[in-house]
């Protein structure tokens, strides 16, 4: 699907629940948000039904997202039925990696092909402040589970929070000396009720460049991805700067949401959804929903006051 700016729209984030397991301070507001309804969420068999004209208009890529995608019950079946869709050539998944150790052998034979792990500190105990109770130990053993079962090339997400995680840059970076690993430093993003939390707190990735000036930039395999790569003299894994702040990165943007109540999003900074749910459950044909809202998918992302979104990030799907 080509949208009205000549890009190639051929990658579809589905966020299969607005449930997690952990309580990530810029994801998570400090009262919790509202449960969305058993009926609003969108069923596995609408979801297949949904990734199945995607397929059939051109996209070939799928990343299954939440809140966390492995705390929905059945998530090992969704992914079998995906990975068959003739056209499909990776599905992928976001997790937090504390339920990867129990899951990624069978995520594997499902067909997932990797896996993205949001991990923002290597300290146990900053871990679990930054997530309200999650343990460290549990995405470490997950790691090493994803790696042994090949759901590879790991990626991990690292949000960059001023006060918080600056000092482990290096640490992060050195990861990727004697690993094939690649680590993916986020700029914060002011989004819902989270939103001036995520402000004061904002650092420009150019601190990753100024505090490790020897990385060397790399063309990156993937023309489309968000991430400017670079790695150490002699890494065996990479850096990726993600900017969405500071740089953005539109111009390349090939890709469209899914939220888990079954609205599409052509651009996670925009307020504009539109409900496919409400067709699927009338039986109406969603074809002309879908390229339109492709095709008037918006040239950029605009961050100024008023265009802050509403929604949650564990509502909208990482």
């Amino acid at each position: 699907m080509i949208d009205s700016y000549d890009r190639n729209i051929n990658y579809l984030r589905i966020s299969v629940t607005d449930l997690c397991n952990l309580r990530c301070k810029y994801c998570m507001p400090e009262k919790g948000i509202k449960k969305a309804c058993h009926d609003e969420i969108l069923r596995f068999e609408e979801i297949e039904e949904i990734a199945k004209k995607f397929v059939s208009l051109g996209i070939n890529k799928i990343r299954l997202t939440g809140g966390e995608p492995l705390v929905r019950a059945g998530i090992i079946t969704l992914i079998k039925k995906l990975s068959k869709l003739q056209g499909i050539d990776e599905i992928a998944m976001t997790t937090n990696g504390t339920l990867l150790k129990r899951y990624a052998k069978a995520l594997k034979e499902a067909g997932l092909t990797r896996v993205n792990i949001s991990l923002d500190t290597l300290n146990h105990e900053k871990y679990r402040t930054i997530t309200k109770g999650g343990i460290l130990k549990d995405v470490l053993e997950g790691i090493r589970e994803a790696k042994k079962v090949n759901l590879t090339p790991i990626k991990l997400n690292v949000v960059l929070i001023r006060d918080f995680n600056e000092d482990e840059i290096v640490n992060f970076i050195n990861l990727t000396k004697d690993e094939e690993i690649d680590v993916r430093f986020i700029e914060l993003m002011p989004i819902g009720q989270v939103k001036d939390w995520s402000l004061n707190r904002y650092v420009s990735n150019e601190n990753v460049l100024k505090r490790v000036p020897e990385l060397i930039q790399i063309k990156s395999k993937d023309m489309a991805s968000p991430a400017k790569y670079y790695k150490l003299p002699d890494g065996k894994g990479n850096i990726g700067l993600i900017n969405p702040i500071s740089c953005k990165f539109c111009g390349n943007c090939n890709r469209i949401r899914l939220t888990a109540d079954g609205k599409l999003k052509a651009c996670l900074h925009s307020n504009t959804e539109i409900d496919i749910k409400g067709l699927i459950r009338a039986g109406q044909d969603t074809t002309e929903v879908i390229c339109n809202i492709v095709k008037h998918k918006p040239k950029e992302h605009g961050l100024e006051d008023e265009e802050y979104i509403e929604r949650e990030m564990i509502a909208i799907g990482g």
